[in-house]
């Protein structure tokens, strides 16, 4: 591919990219603005930086984590039987892919501030207090694994940038999804003996929409303006994509419905419209469900096209795809900050 084929590439990649990125802080701001705890006369509240920049700051850090994701499962798309092809693609992928780990590892750290300035209102945090939270507060052990899972990806996907495929895509993967892990610690947590199952369904949700948002988006941006990468990624991961809508539809059910019957004071299924919670849930369900006919559309209308070498509107419903899926990655961090009561 030439610079001059490169420019546009880019520029396209850098729309979704944007729009996935300005949908998720326009919908995690609107959530948490009709959401927020009113004042209590005589009880600091954190201040206005605090209380919209820690979701903003969480945000970006899923959709970082997202995008390592999505990038790190090219190349089990593309395959390795024609390097002369995929490799100028893989390349921009895995330079990208570092970029990203180093945004979700400093978003990460942000992330372990502002949760320790909103314990610690109208106080700037000092390393003492943050290494207080982080030694109790499991949230703060989950980010910094979070951290130290992203940092490594950066360091291990230099070594990629270097030696290429060499560097196996295998692990790649495993690290981004095992960085993923803690991330439901830092949402609520539910006093039951269905804890550990509840959180479970929590980690695949997450796995399950950063392998989808990520990967739409790594095929989207990256291997669409080449029809024919596109006609052997495509199929691919419309069967991992399929897969992770299953998933994240199930998981996120079971763990929103979950939290709200075993929380105490809690009466399903009133609350669902009558809390701000439960509304939250249902915004989640619809926009899951918006996604469903758009996905469909790329598989079975798009997709035969595709496979035939067609010119195709990928792009275009692709980003439609990630603007829903923008907003709905912000509903979900203000789901884990909103009162379930």
């Amino acid at each position: 591919m030439t610079v001059t084929e490169v420019r546009p590439v880019a520029r396209a990649g850098a729309r979704m990219l944007g729009g996935l990125v300005l949908a998720a802080v326009v919908s995690v701001v609107v959530a948490s603005t009709l959401t927020a705890e009113e004042a209590v006369p005589g009880i600091p509240m954190p201040g206005p930086l605090v209380e919209y920049g820690l979701p903003i700051v969480r945000v970006v850090l899923d959709l970082a984590a997202a995008v390592v994701v999505g990038l790190s499962l090219l190349p089990k798309l593309l395959g390795f039987d024609d390097p002369g092809s995929t490799e100028p693609v893989m390349s921009r992928a895995r330079a990208h892919a570092v970029t990203a780990a180093w945004i979700w590892a400093i978003t990460a750290l942000v992330t372990i501030v502002f949760y320790t300035a909103e314990l610690n209102p109208g106080v700037v945090p000092s390393l003492g207090m943050i290494a207080t939270y982080v030694g109790t507060v499991g949230a703060g052990q989950g980010l910094l694994f979070s951290t130290a899972c992203a940092l490594a990806y950066a360091g291990i996907g230099l070594l990629a940038v270097r030696f290429g495929e060499k560097v196996p895509a295998e692990l790649r993967i495993v690290i981004a999804l095992f960085g993923l892990l803690p991330v439901p610690v830092t949402g609520h947590a539910v006093d039951s003996v269905w804890h550990d199952p509840i959180m479970i369904s929590m980690e695949l949700h997450v796995m399950g929409a950063a392998v989808w948002t990520g990967g739409l988006l790594a095929v989207a941006a990256m291997v669409a303006p080449r029809g024919d990468l596109l006609a052997l990624a495509l199929p691919k991961f419309s069967k991992v994509a399929t897969i992770s809508l299953a998933l994240v539809s199930l998981s996120g059910l079971v763990s929103g419905l979950s939290t709200m019957a075993l929380t105490t004071g809690v009466e399903l299924p009133g609350d669902l419209v009558a809390s701000e919670y439960g509304l939250l849930v249902l915004a989640k369900v619809a926009l899951v469900a918006l996604l469903i006919p758009l996905a469909a559309n790329i598989r079975w209308r798009l997709m035969p096209g595709i496979a035939a070498r067609r010119k195709s509107s990928i792009a275009a419903w692709a980003a439609m795809e990630l603007v829903v899926m923008g907003l709905a990655y912000g509903v979900a961090v203000a789901l884990t900050r909103a009162p379930i009561g």
